[in-house]
C-alpha cells in the first residue's frame, strides 16, 4: 500500500541531505541522512547540524569509504535568549536603553550575576533586576558561547585515510516522532453497504523538521505490544466476531511488520500533525448486530441495553482488500433529512486482510436483555470420584497406597434471558454467557438444557443467537452444571 499525499510547499535550506525517515507506532523513528562532505586527511572534527534534537546518541552510526570514528559529542544545548543570559553569568554585557519620551539611546556595561528566574546585574556600584516590563530595553553580547548551537547538532571526530569529498551516511533512533491511523465509516443499513476512508496522521516532536525526506510507516510497535486485559477498547469487552484473515496484503513487509511507504517526498516539519490518506474503499458488504455479555451467570434487578455491532470484512472481495493499521474507527450513519450523524467508534488492532471485524460503537437503545437466575443448588449424581490419595508406611519397610472416593456433586444453575425489542422490525441479539471457565469447572462444565442450541465458543463463553420479532419480545433457557 503507498500512501498518496498532497503537495509540499517549497523546502527551507537545511544541512540535511537525502533523509529517509521510518517510523514507528510507539514514538520511534530512524533516521538516515546521507550527506556529501569534504574530508582532510588525518583527524579531523565534522559538525553535522540539524539532526533531531531528541536524538538516542548511543545509536548513532557514521558510516563512509576510508573513515574512522575517534569520538562523537551532541550538543543540544540551542542558542535563545535565556541561555544567552544564562551562559552570560559573571561575563560583562551591554544594555542600550531608549528613552521613550526623547528617544535618546545611553549604553552601560553591566556584570550577570544570575539568571535564575529572572536576571541580576551589577551595574557600577549598584545592583539592579533586569525587568520585562515592556521598557526599549536590548542586551548586547559581544560573542556567542562556543558551546550554544543555532541548530541542534551532533559533531564527530573522525580519522580519514585520504582526503577529498565523499557521501556518508548518518543514523540514528529518535523518540519525538509517531503516526496512527484513523478510518471513517459511513454506515447505509438499508443497503447494507458501508464507505470507508482512513487517513495517517504523522506527529514530529523531535524539534528538528525533516525536509524533502522519503518515509516508511511501520505498522506494529517494535520491540513490545502492551494491551489492555480487555483489547484494545480502554477496558470495554468487545464483541466476538473478529477472525483473523490469511490473505496477503499485497504491500511491503519488514520481518513480521508491514511497511507502507508514503508516496514521493515530504516535509516533516518540526511541531507539525500531518495526515495523509492512504484508503478509500467504498460499496463494503456490512450488517449491524447486537451482543449482550453476562458474566458468572449473574442475576440482573433491570434489563440492560444489547451492544450495537458493526461487522464487515477487509477482504478483497470486499472491496478493502489490505491489511489495516491499527486505529480508531468512527462510524457515521445518515439520518433522515441526509446528513451524516456519528453513532459511535470503536479501535481495531492490527488486522491481517481478509480478516472479519465486529466493532462495538455503542449501546442498543431498543434492543435490552435481561438475564435472571431462576435457580441454584447443589445436586449430588450417582458418578464417583477421586479425591484423595493416600499412603502408609508399616515398620517393617512395606508401603500400601491407595485413593479416597465420592459421589460428584454439581451447581445446578438455571438461567434465563429475556430479550425486547422496540424496534418495528425483527433482530438477531447474539447473547453470550461469560465466565464459566473457573478453574475447577473448566474440565466438567455441562449444558444438559437448553431452549435454543447454542456454541461453545471457548471454555469461558458460550453464545446463542436469539431471534426477536418486531416490538416483540423473546426468552431463552439454559441449565448449567459447574462442578462444585
Amino acid at each position: 500500500m503507498v500512501f498518496a499525499q498532497t503537495p509540499q510547499s517549497a523546502a527551507t535550506p537545511s544541512a540535511q541531505g537525502d533523509v529517509s525517515v521510518t517510523i514507528y507506532n510507539n514514538d520511534l523513528a530512524l533516521v538516515q541522512d546521507v550527506r556529501r562532505i569534504t574530508l582532510s586527511s588525518g583527524r579531523s572534527r565534522q559538525e553535522f547540524p540539524d539532526v533531531s534534537a531528541r536524538i538516542r546518541p548511543e545509536t548513532v552510526t557514521l558510516s563512509g569509504e576510508g573513515i574512522g570514528i575517534v569520538e562523537q559529542n551532541f550538543d543540544y544545548d540551542l542558542l535563545s535568549p535565556a541561555a544567552l543570559m544564562e551562559k552570560a553569568v559573571g561575563q560583562t554585557i551591554t544594555l542600550l536603553r531608549t528613552n521613550p519620551a526623547t528617544g535618546a539611546e545611553t549604553r552601560e556595561q553591566a556584570t550577570v550575576l544570575a539568571a535564575n528566574g529572572g536576571v541580576v546585574l551589577k551595574i557600577g556600584d549598584r545592583i539592579e533586576v533586569l525587568r520585562d516590563d515592556g521598557l526599549p530595553v536590548r542586551v548586547i553580547f559581544s560573542s556567542i558561547p562556543p558551546n550554544l548551537r543555532a541548530r541542534p547538532t551532533l559533531s564527530v571526530t573522525l580519522d580519514v585515510q585520504q582526503a577529498g569529498a565523499r557521501p556518508v551516511t548518518l543514523s540514528y533512533l529518535t523518540p519525538g516522532m509517531s503516526w496512527k491511523s484513523d478510518y471513517v465509516a459511513l454506515f447505509d443499513e438499508k443497503a447494507g453497504k458501508l464507505d470507508m476512508q482512513g487517513w495517517i496522521t504523522l506527529n514530529n516532536s523531535t524539534g528538528t523538521t525533516f525536509t524533502n525526506a522519503r518515509a516508511l510507516l511501520v505498522a506494529g510497535e517494535v520491540g513490545q505490544v502492551q494491551q489492555g486485559y480487555y483489547g484494545y477498547d480502554g477496558g470495554r469487552p468487545q464483541p466476538r466476531g473478529n477472525r483473523p484473515g490469511t490473505e496477503s496484503g499485497g504491500g511491503e513487509q519488514l520481518g513480521d511488520f508491514h511497511v507502507y511507504p508514503i508516496e514521493g517526498r515530504t516535509t516533516i516539519a518540526n511541531a507539525q500533525t500531518k495526515q495523509v490518506s492512504f484508503l478509500d474503499a467504498s460499496g463494503v458488504p456490512a450488517a449491524r448486530a447486537y451482543e449482550y455479555r453476562n458474566d458468572w451467570m449473574e442475576n440482573r434487578s433491570e434489563a440492560e441495553s444489547a451492544a450495537s455491532v458493526l461487522k464487515f470484512s477487509n477482504a478483497k472481495a470486499s472491496g478493502i482488500g489490505a491489511a489495516l493499521p491499527a486505529g480508531t474507527v468512527r462510524v457515521y450513519m445518515r439520518d433522515t433529512r441526509g446528513q451524516a450523524q456519528f453513532i459511535g467508534e470503536s479501535a481495531i488492532p492490527h488486522t491481517p486482510g481478509g480478516s472479519t471485524l465486529a466493532l462495538r460503537t455503542g449501546d442498543a437503545f431498543d434492543v435490552k436483555v435481561q438475564p435472571v437466575t431462576e435457580k441454584r443448588g447443589l445436586i449430588t449424581t450417582d458418578e464417583w470420584t477421586q479425591t484423595s490419595r493416600w499412603r502408609v508406611t508399616y515398620p517393617d519397610g512395606a508401603t500400601k497406597q491407595g485413593y479416597s472416593e465420592q459421589p460428584k456433586q454439581y451447581y445446578r444453575t438455571q438461567m434465563r434471558y429475556i430479550i425486547t425489542n422496540a424496534k418495528p422490525v425483527p433482530v438477531n441479539v447474539d447473547v453470550v454467557q461469560s465466565g464459566l471457565a473457573r478453574w475447577w469447572w473448566w474440565r466438567d462444565l455441562r449444558v444438559p438444557e437448553e431452549s435454543i442450541k447454542g456454541e461453545q465458543e471457548t471454555a469461558d463463553m458460550r453464545r446463542w443467537v436469539v431471534p426477536v420479532p418486531a416490538n416483540g419480545k423473546a426468552e431463552l433457557t439454559a441449565t448449567f452444571l459447574t462442578p462444585w
